[in-house]
């Protein structure tokens, strides 16, 4: 059977790829003065408020980039993702992360199967499990309640959770809930980060949350009996089974590793790692420090852009839009990278989450049949929360590599501040440069402008500004666990768009596998060379010096779990 055409093999394709060098003649200070276009580039749901009037397009563009979805049958697509479909086709998985946030009624099928009355079954265990945690009804081995959490994971099982947890700490409402109790994350095997994670903590009153599906991942795993031996070498063996559960589907290795199974927290094979935020993998460690009733709120959140992804017109929907202009950055008009920039410093881990999201999914450079892309596919993203973003790389942004940006703001502060006789609030301030940006971007200024402004002829070249530099402004009501969750399902979704239309599977991750595979091959040579010896053999001249280079040092392996200056 034939392979199925490239999307850039379609007509739409090529008149978008033809269209560009009428684009290449416009510049966004002229494209900002008709009203019209720019308000037919707003667009509102749920008091989120979408403005990309500031991209390089115009009306006649995104008419191009719509009927490109149509050619990629985004919307089929879709459906089939949202119907269950095993669109992860080189895992033979379904992708189903809507599940996770559907609402208890709802009815979404794998394999035959409605899969959220299993959801709803984990749910109501982590509910359960988190209020006897919160209330003191489960206490720890000596009798104490358990006030401390971390949650052991790698990659998805780390920097989605962490952050909604960063996002939740200075929001009023869960605050409150958090009040007396700490969350923090161990996701490096670096012995740093573990002892960090466990500074001034007491085993006595710390609950330990493993996260791993297989209950094999190599980093995960040995955090794991590291804290396992910190909790037993001060409590006793037999209080790993209060002091720690976990978020696993393997049940006999939990066992085998000393937590009760009826301490252990499902998930399925239709979630993908980095979109598991919102199964018990985020929803767990949440709930223990925040509640559950403010972690439903969340879900709810991300719930609502589930439901506008997967009904609202491609003109009004903002999962497709921001998607679709996208693929129009990267892959037509040649830009590589992406900036999040939100305007809000409960965002800071915003931009390392969708990093992951982002590269890992649509980081191919093969169609989902296996065949190269001819093309571009995927973005390099980082980001920083503004103002400090504005002090670190703006300099690149607005005089140097042209970077599309996203800025995200919230009207509402979680913290308002006004100082008297101020001009403006905290807040306000922050906003400023909210506003500001995307028009410096856009608008830039140019030499003339620079000589009626009597800037000396030697500092003109330095001081102009091309402009004509895409950004995009989303606009939030507040930052509560609702927006929040909406936040989180518009990436979610921009990412699947993207994929869909680079016509790539979003929902694997080979890249990650040769690493972690020579990595093995690594660590049987240390354990060999460390335990009995063993010269440094069958690797390159260059690893094989680099190797040898590190095991100069000779390390004790006499049982010590951490220094004692940092238990």
């Amino acid at each position: 059977m034939a392979s199925p055409a490239l999307i850039s093999e379609s007509e739409q394709w090529k008149d978008l790829k033809q269209h560009v060098s009428e684009i290449q003649t416009t510049h966004l200070r002229d494209l900002m003065n008709d009203v019209d276009r720019c308000q037919s580039m707003m667009v509102e749901h749920e008091g989120i408020f979408l403005d990309y009037s500031r991209q390089r397009v115009t009306k006649e563009t995104m008419g191009k980039l719509f009927k490109l979805a149509e050619a990629a049958h985004l919307k089929e697509k879709i459906e089939k993702m949202y119907g269950g479909e095993k669109i992860n086709s080189t895992e033979n998985r379904s992708v189903l992360h809507v599940a996770l946030r559907a609402a208890r009624e709802k009815e979404i099928y794998s394999d035959g199967k409605n899969v959220v009355p299993e959801v709803w079954q984990v749910l109501d265990k982590i509910k359960d499990f988190s209020e006897k945690v919160r209330s003191g009804a489960w206490i720890g081995a000596t009798g104490k309640p358990l006030k401390d959490v971390v949650s052991v994971g790698i990659g998805g099982s780390f920097l989605g959770p962490l952050f909604v947890h960063a996002a939740l700490q200075t929001d009023a409402v869960a605050a409150e809930y958090a009040k007396g109790r700490q969350l923090r994350f161990l996701a490096n095997v670096d012995p740093v980060d573990v002892a960090r994670s466990i500074k001034d903590l007491d085993p006595e009153t710390t609950l330990v949350v493993v996260v791993s599906k297989t209950f094999t991942t190599a980093e995960t795993m040995l955090n794991a009996r590291t804290l396992r031996e910190w909790i037993s070498s001060s409590l006793g063996a037999g209080a790993v089974a209060k002091h720690m559960v976990a978020v696993s589907t393997n049940l006999p290795l939990v066992k085998d590793f000393g937590i009760d199974p009826a301490n252990a927290f499902a998930f399925w094979d239709w979630v993908g790692g980095r979109y598991s935020v919102c199964s018990a993998v985020g929803v767990l460690p949440l709930s223990l420090q925040y509640g559950f009733s403010v972690v439903e709120k969340f879900l709810e959140g991300a719930r609502s852009i589930d439901n506008h992804f997967y009904s609202a017109p491609f003109e009004s929907n903002i999962p497709v839009l921001v998607g679709l202009l996208s693929v129009w950055n990267v892959t037509f008009l040649g830009y590589p990278a992406r900036a999040i920039l939100p305007y809000s410093q409960a965002l800071e881990k915003f931009a390392p989450h969708i990093q992951q999201l982002s590269m890992e999914s649509n980081g191919k450079g093969v169609s989902i049949d296996g065949t190269p892309l001819p093309f571009e596919a995927g973005e390099i993203d980082f980001g920083e929360p503004g103002t400090n973003g504005q002090h670190s790389f703006y300099q690149l942004i607005h005089q140097g590599r042209v970077i599309p940006c996203d800025f995200i703001g919230a009207v509402r502060s979680q913290q308002p501040i006004y100082l008297k006789g101020e001009v403006v609030s905290n807040h306000d301030e922050l906003m400023s440069n909210f506003f500001a940006q995307p028009d410096a971007l856009a608008y830039g200024k140019n030499p003339d402008e620079l000589l009626r402004d009597k800037v000396p002829d030697h500092l003109i070249p330095h001081k102009t500004f091309t402009g004509n530099r895409p950004s995009l402004s989303i606009l939030l009501p507040s930052l509560s666990a609702y927006d929040v969750g909406q936040l989180l399902a518009i990436y979610e979704h921009r990412i699947a768009v993207q994929g869909f239309v680079w016509g790539i599977n979003s929902f694997d991750q080979w890249g990650v596998e040769l690493g972690k595979s020579l990595a093995t091959q690594v660590r049987k040579q240390l354990h060999a060379s460390r335990v009995e010896e063993k010269p440094v053999q069958g690797f390159n001249f260059s690893t094989t010096t680099l190797l040898s280079r590190f095991l100069e040092v000779r390390t004790p392996y006499d049982g010590t779990v951490l220094p004692k200056n940092v238990i």
